[in-house]
C-alpha cells in the first residue's frame, strides 16, 4: 500500500484514503506528483523572482507600476494588473511616505522678491528654471543639512552640499556646484522659500555675478516650491527613514550614493516617462540633434 505525507497533520496517510476524503482519483494525484505546477504557474514563479530582484535593486521603494516597465525593459510581456497581483501576492510594495495634515497654506507674498515661478513646474528646456531648499538629516552626532539645486526640466539635482550649520555659504555650495556642472549660457531662474540663507546679501551678489534671476515662495506655502519639497520626501521615505547614522559623515556618504547612483541616473520618474533624469536629457537631446 503507498502512502503520502501531509505536512499539516505530519503523519502518513494511505493515497487511497486521502483522495477518497480529497474527492480526487488516485491516478490525478500520481500526475500532479510528477507536475504539480502548470505552466501559468511556473511562469509565475518566474516573473515574482524578476520582479523581486527588480524591487531590490530599487532600495525596495518601487510599486507595481516602475516593476512593470523594469520587466518591459528586460523584453517581459506582462500587464499591470498581473504585476500588480504577483507582487501582492510576495509582499512586494512601494514605500509609501506620510500624509500631510489638511489646512490652509495660503501665505502671504514676499516683499523681497516676487514669486515669478508662480508654480509653474513644466519646464521645456533644461538650465531655465532651477529649485533650490534645505532639510535636515539627524545623525548620532547631531543634526546635518542639505540643500541641493534641481532643474525642474528633467527634475535632476545639479547640485548639493551638505554642512553641520544652517548658514549661507551651504546653499552658495549647491548654487556653485549646479553652475559649475550645467555651465548656463542664459539667464536662469532660481526659485527658494524666504529663509534667511536665500535673502542674504551674498546670495543676492551670487546671483547676480552669475547671471541667475531669483524667485521667492510665498511665506508659509511649502506648495509655492513643491518640486523640491517631493524630492525630499522622496529622500527620507525611501532612504534616510531606514537608516540609522553613526556619523554625519556617513550620512553624507549615503546622501550622496542616493543622488549620484540611484535617483539621478537610475530611479523612473512617471512625469519623464519612466525615465530616469540622466536618460531623460540624454534621450531629448538625442531627439533634438537628429531633428
Amino acid at each position: 500500500m503507498r502512502y503520502a505525507f501531509v505536512a499539516e497533520h505530519r503523519t502518513l496517510f494511505p493515497v487511497r484514503v486521502m483522495c477518497r476524503c480529497l474527492r480526487i482519483q488516485p491516478s490525478g494525484f500520481y500526475a500532479w506528483l510528477k507536475n504539480p505546477l502548470s505552466r501559468r504557474a511556473k511562469e509565475d514563479a518566474r516573473q515574482t523572482e524578476l520582479l523581486r530582484q527588480a524591487w531590490e535593486d530599487s532600495g525596495k521603494v518601487y510599486g507595481y507600476c516602475k516593476l512593470h516597465d523594469d520587466l518591459l525593459d528586460q523584453g517581459e510581456t506582462c500587464c499591470p494588473n498581473r504585476v500588480a497581483r504577483l507582487a501582492s501576492l510576495a509582499g512586494i510594495k512601494a514605500r509609501i511616505g506620510y500624509k500631510r495634515r489638511p489646512g490652509s497654506y495660503g501665505g502671504k507674498p514676499s516683499r523681497v522678491v516676487d514669486n515669478t515661478l508662480a508654480r509653474q513646474f513644466d519646464v521645456a528646456a533644461p538650465d531655465k528654471t532651477w529649485v533650490t531648499d534645505i532639510t535636515y538629516i539627524r545623525t548620532q552626532e547631531g543634526f546635518a543639512y542639505l540643500a541641493v539645486v534641481i532643474d525642474l526640466y528633467s527634475r535632476r539635482v545639479v547640485g548639493w552640499s551638505m554642512q553641520n550649520r544652517q548658514i549661507t555659504d551651504l546653499v552658495l555650495q549647491a548654487l556653485l556646484m549646479a553652475v559649475w556642472r550645467r555651465k548656463p549660457k542664459n539667464t536662469v531662474l532660481i526659485h527658494s522659500d524666504q529663509g534667511s540663507q536665500f535673502t542674504s546679501m551674498d546670495w543676492a551678489s551670487f546671483l547676480k555675478a552669475h547671471n541667475l534671476e531669483h524667485s521667492m515662495s510665498r511665506r508659509g506655502n511649502c506648495h509655492d516650491n513643491a518640486v523640491v519639497e517631493s524630492f525630499f520626501n522622496l529622500l527620507k521615505r525611501e532612504r534616510i527613514r531606514r537608516r540609522t547614522y553613526r556619523s554625519r559623515d556617513e550620512a553624507r556618504q549615503d546622501v550622496f550614493d542616493y543622488i549620484e547612483m540611484f535617483y539621478n541616473p537610475i530611479r523612473k520618474h512617471v512625469r519623464n516617462g519612466m525615465l530616469s533624469p540622466v536618460e531623460f536629457e540624454r534621450q531629448q537631446m538625442m531627439s533634438t540633434e537628429g531633428v
